[in-house]
């Protein structure tokens, strides 16, 4: 005769529902159900050799499961899987932090002939240093990504030099919010943006390109002959969203003036209280000698300069994107007749249906941005004098 278990299961009403609900719930994983079935089976009195076989599982699993539920009270969180140490790791954590600082540190320093790294480079760099003795790019490339490290990938960028910055790009900005000198713009005052797309050229395809299709991208052959370039200059009322452009065999200050008598010849403009020209630091537009030139043929128009490389902050290099997406790419024109047609064409429909651009710099972003770039100054700057060697004080 076979001895009852010591472990006698009694369950109350709460206890029995939550056991149930695991059993009969979709989402719970088969190793809790089948637990909370051993359970629900040792409380309904079967013996261990019973349930086993009901559940076709070795006796020694439902002995396990019955105990330790007996042993923590009846507490459904003893079902989970105890906390496993697992496999030891294979780097220690300094070794994951001098990888990440290596990324972090240009190959130049460590004396590579590299402008980038690699994972694959920073593996072999750290074995050769003796950081790892065994490492592949795969693992490299993990522990990068808990930081979010791409010393692969590069950007742009430029400090301030305009002295003036703040108080250039203040004015632009608040031309965009309809105020000058802190004054609301009357219903007769307009701001233009204006600039000129240089070398757009006309590329003969030495083959005709082919239309998409099922599975199949549009293919444009690589071969081409040059059939000359023009310039592209466009003004465009920023609150308005209409697009003033003309074509000109190049840039200057008589293709502007030009394209300035075509905008302030006709109306609204003509006959406007203030005209403001938001212009960037071009050779056509520049300084002091621009603005008295649009002064002087226009008293009713006024230049207002970007601070120096920020020509991001014109609105009309939003409209020059749009072209080069939509009317440029790809480029496939027999001459530049057909160029400049076909934007002379698409002006005519952007007007047609254009609304203003979605202008989200504000003057706070402005003074983040500023911010933002004086603690990087800051940062290089306290990093360069720590670098440079101390200099010998005279006897």
């Amino acid at each position: 005769m076979r001895l009852a278990s010591p472990h006698a299961i009694e369950l109350d009403a709460e206890q029995r529902t939550r056991l149930r609900h695991v059993v009969a719930a979709h989402t719970s994983a088969q190793r809790l159900v089948l637990r909370a079935r051993i359970v629900l089976l040792a409380a309904a009195g079967l013996a261990n050799e019973a349930i086993a076989r009901k559940l076709n599982v070795c006796v020694d699993t439902v002995r396990k499961w019955r105990r330790r539920w007996y042993n923590a009270g009846g507490d459904l969180a003893c079902l989970a899987d105890a906390p496993r140490t697992g496999r030891p790791p294979s780097f220690r954590a300094v070794q994951v932090a001098q990888v990440k600082a290596l990324a972090c540190t240009p190959p130049a320093e460590a004396g590579l002939p590299l402008s980038r790294w690699s994972c694959p480079e920073l593996a072999r760099y750290a074995l050769a240093q003796g950081i790892c003795t065994s490492i592949s790019a795969t693992t490299v490339r993990r522990w990068l990504c808990e930081d979010a490290l791409k010393p692969w990938q590069f950007q742009s960028w430029i400090f301030i030099r305009d002295p003036d910055f703040a108080a250039k790009a203040q004015r632009v900005l608040d031309l965009y919010a309809r105020q000058w000198n802190g004054q609301p713009l009357g219903r007769d005052e307009y701001v233009i943006s204006a600039d000129e797309k240089t070398s757009i050229q006309a590329r003969c395809r030495c083959h005709p390109s082919l239309p998409a299709g099922k599975s199949r991208t549009m293919r444009v052959n690589h071969d081409y002959t040059r059939g000359g370039a023009l310039a592209y200059l466009a003004a465009y009322d920023v609150h308005r969203a209409i697009v003033h452009g003309r074509c000109a065999p190049t840039t200057g200050i008589d293709a502007f003036t030009a394209l300035v008598d075509q905008v302030m010849s006709q109306q609204p403009y003509k006959s406007a209280r203030r005209v403001f020209w938001i212009v960037d630091n071009g050779s056509s537009h520049r300084g002091q000698a621009a603005i008295d030139r649009l002064a002087t043929r226009y008293p009713n128009a006024i230049m207002v300069h970007t601070p120096v490389h920020a020509s991001w902050l014109n609105q009309v290099e939003i409209f020059f994107s749009i072209i080069q997406r939509k009317v440029l790419s790809p480029n496939e024109f027999s001459d530049l007749s057909i160029v400049e047609q076909r934007l002379t064409d698409f002006e005519t429909s952007y007007n047609a249906a254009a609304k203003p651009f979605k202008w989200k710099f504000t003057a706070a972003d402005l003074e983040d941005l500023l911010a933002r770039i004086d603690k990087i100054d800051n940062s290089h700057t306290r990093r360069h004098n720590a670098a440079e060697p101390a200099q010998p004080r005279a006897a």
